[in-house]
């Protein structure tokens, strides 16, 4: 084993030389670029020598970033990752990675190249030219590549993680460009507005539970306790690549009870009855999913349907626009602004811990500490107490 340093144009390169080809007789050279300076293809050279001593040297390879995450480390995560997971990293490296830096050879990818990728994704990364990403999707495109190139690490074709030396966009604590939430004015208007459609129970305890889509439509008649007024999930709808699929929650916080209002559990019960006569008119036997919400055969929704007729009628009623996902959202936040506190709103929206769901809603934090200090005024400087000593 041996090596030197060596020039071509302007550039210096580390040369190892490697035991005699077998097949050739001759000795095996290897060219590693190190730049404009014969000081690093120095500092290159003595690291080359540490790992082959230590076994971790890595030759050049001629595998790009797409070769290696379409061809290799895509279907070794397959059966280690939720479906919807697996088919949002498939998404994002078919959509918004190949395209712009599927030819890089991933031995040569640096953290800088990865923080001007992101920055062109946020300005001009949208699929239909209209636009960029928001910083949360490229923070998750981020986050997919930060795994997969440990995985690379792992598996010695990278010595080290060119993620995580760059600089994904930061995203306001409060998630303020995402967020959007209807006043107890405006719900109450677009329910009113759309009381005869049939998807109105379904939004209504939406927006009284705030309880995620797919957990809405994986709800089971045998999940609902109408006499203790609770209901438990412990299934969820989703879709993947368009197809429907059944699924658990999707962390041990997310598997939970909610209580329901005295209103919520009228709704509920009206639904009950409308679907139980709608199935014998119909002549249709008990549909072994029990799904509350669901189609009139008792199939389940799909996903997408119930977004789309979500979005029609918003367009239609008389409200600002939000989307389905947002009733979640106007859940916490009335919940928040009424004083309930944050631990139980954490709760019933299932989250991991009290801090993030402070930092989600962190917009209702100014209002709600004006309010605490006109209380602590209220009861410190309120009617003098007859008895106090004067000051």
């Amino acid at each position: 084993m041996g090596g030197y340093v060596t020039r071509k144009g302007k550039k210096y390169y580390a040369v190892v030389e490697l035991a005699t080809d077998p097949l050739s007789g001759r000795r095996r050279r290897i060219w590693h670029p190190a730049g404009t300076t014969k000081r690093s293809a120095q500092q290159l050279l003595g690291q080359l020598f540490d790992d082959l001593e230590s076994n971790t040297f890595l030759e050049p390879e001629a595998i790009t970033v797409a070769g290696y995450l379409v061809d290799e480390w895509l279907d070794s995560t397959k059966n280690e990752l939720r479906h919807a997971t697996f088919d949002s990293y498939r998404r994002n490296i078919e959509n918004h990675v190949v395209p712009h830096i599927g030819a890089v050879k991933l031995q040569a990818l640096r953290p800088l190249d990865l923080t001007r990728y992101y920055s062109t994704l946020l300005s001009s990364g949208r699929r239909d030219g209209r636009g960029g990403l928001s910083a949360k999707s490229v923070r998750n495109i981020h986050q997919m590549l930060r795994k997969a190139f440990d995985d690379a690490v792992r598996s010695h074709y990278l010595r080290s993680n060119p993620a995580i030396g760059a600089k994904p966009p930061k995203q306001s604590a409060s998630g303020s460009n995402d967020l959007r939430y209807w006043t107890a004015a405006e719900l109450r208007t677009f329910l009113r507005h759309n009381r005869d459609h049939r998807h109105t129970p379904l939004w209504t305890v939406a927006a009284s539970t705030g309880m995620r889509r797919g957990e809405l439509l994986g709800l089971r008649w045998r999940d609902v306790d109408l006499k203790q007024r609770r209901l438990s999930i412990r299934q969820t709808i989703i879709s993947v690549n368009y197809e429907v699929l059944r699924s658990e929650p999707k962390t041990v916080k997310a598997r939970r009870s909610i209580d329901l209002d005295v209103n919520t559990v009228q709704i509920l019960r009206a639904h009950r009855a409308e679907q139980d006569l709608e199935r014998r008119a119909l002549a249709l036997d008990h549909h072994p999913d029990d799904l509350v919400f669901c189609r009139e055969d008792g199939e389940a929704y799909h996903p997408e349907f119930v977004r789309q007729s979500f979005d029609r009628r918003v367009r239609s009623s008389p409200v600002p626009k939000i989307r389905f996902h947002d009733l979640r959202h106007t859940h916490a936040t009335l919940m928040l602004k009424a004083g309930i506190a944050p631990k139980i709103v954490s709760e019933r929206l299932g989250h991991a811990t009290v801090a993030f769901t402070m930092d989600v809603y962190a917009h209702v934090i100014p209002g709600m500490q004006a309010e605490a200090a006109q209380v602590f005024g209220d009861v410190l400087f309120g009617d003098p107490d007859p008895d106090a000593p004067e000051l």
